[in-house]
């Protein structure tokens, strides 16, 4: 239940912006892919159709001044003729059956609707700052809360390792529903222990797309794997960019945690007294081992509601 803690950094607060990292930018351009253009890494998860990119290509391929994608793509051999989802790493390889006419086949509507929302991503590299965990490459809310950039264009929300540490395992989520509009830093779904409710703060605007369904049945798996199978749901925003520009990443967020973690350790110190010289702190559960610590206090303070 304890953890050793040391070299205790000093709390600092931090408000400023998120970037793409460079590994969230690397991922090939299906016009790259075709041979159209030599080099050009998406920026835009694969989303085509709200690339301005995209659509700036596809100007031009009507104005005559280069192939589409398509056309460059049917120009190979029958047996090279690859499906778009795995030219740009989205699936295990395929042979494209439809001459590249995605509107007209039934796996590329599957893929987009029903197969790319309900996975989420595996094999994530985490960050372990004193016993807490952060997903690279996750844009982190202040209320502790992360959004996820997947291909397609889709947003991925989850609640951090942070917050199921301290506030414990839930019994349930009070979710919202497909098509309902959120907004950023709004309340945007609660969380319960026992007769304790929260709200949680979105981390970002969009509307609702897909809620996770193996969350309704067994609400302890986002504290077991808060980043990979225990997201919450997935939004679709246009602006994607826009939409986590707010948001910590990578090196912000780590300086962010450490702050967080400094602060639980001095709520901790006024329950419990002075921690020991190394430090320590109870990393799992802490409300449950700590009552005294107060629900409404934790939430108010580290949730922001």
């Amino acid at each position: 239940m304890t953890q050793t803690l040391k070299n205790k950094s000093s709390r600092q607060t931090l408000s400023g912006t998120g970037t793409f990292s460079q590994a969230e930018t690397a991922r090939p351009c299906i016009w790259m892919q075709a041979g159209v253009v030599a080099k050009k890494d998406c920026t835009h998860y694969h989303d085509c159709t709200t690339c301005k990119y995209d659509t700036a290509m596809e100007k031009q391929a009507v104005a005559g001044k280069h192939l589409s994608w398509q056309e460059a793509l049917r120009k190979r051999d029958s047996l090279d003729r690859t499906c778009r989802h795995t030219l740009t790493g989205r699936t295990d390889h395929r042979t494209c059956a439809m001459n590249y006419n995605c509107s007209r086949c039934d796996f590329d509507q599957l893929f987009e609707d029903t197969l790319s929302p309900a996975k989420a991503r595996s094999g994530i590299e985490m960050k372990d700052i004193k016993g807490f965990k952060l997903a690279d490459g996750y844009f982190f809310h202040i209320g502790h809360t992360w959004a996820g950039m997947d291909s397609g264009g889709i947003i991925r929300v989850g609640m951090d390792d942070f917050a199921f540490k301290v506030l414990g395992g839930p019994d349930g989520f009070d979710l919202p529903l497909m098509g309902q509009e959120l907004n950023s830093g709004r309340p945007g779904w609660g969380i319960k222990r026992n007769r304790n409710l929260a709200d949680i703060l979105s981390p970002v605007s969009g509307i609702i797309t897909k809620v996770n369904p193996a969350v309704a049945s067994s609400p302890g798996l986002p504290e077991q794997n808060p980043y990979e199978d225990g997201w919450l749901f997935t939004v679709h925003n246009s602006d994607l960019k826009g939409a986590v520009k707010h948001l910590m990443i990578d090196e912000e967020s780590m300086t962010w945690l450490h702050g967080e973690i400094t602060t639980l350790e001095e709520m901790i110190e006024t329950v419990t007294g002075p921690l020991s010289t190394d430090g320590g702190l109870l990393i799992k559960d802490v409300f449950g081992n700590l009552p005294a610590l107060g629900w409404e206090n934790l939430t108010r303070r580290f949730l922001k509601s």
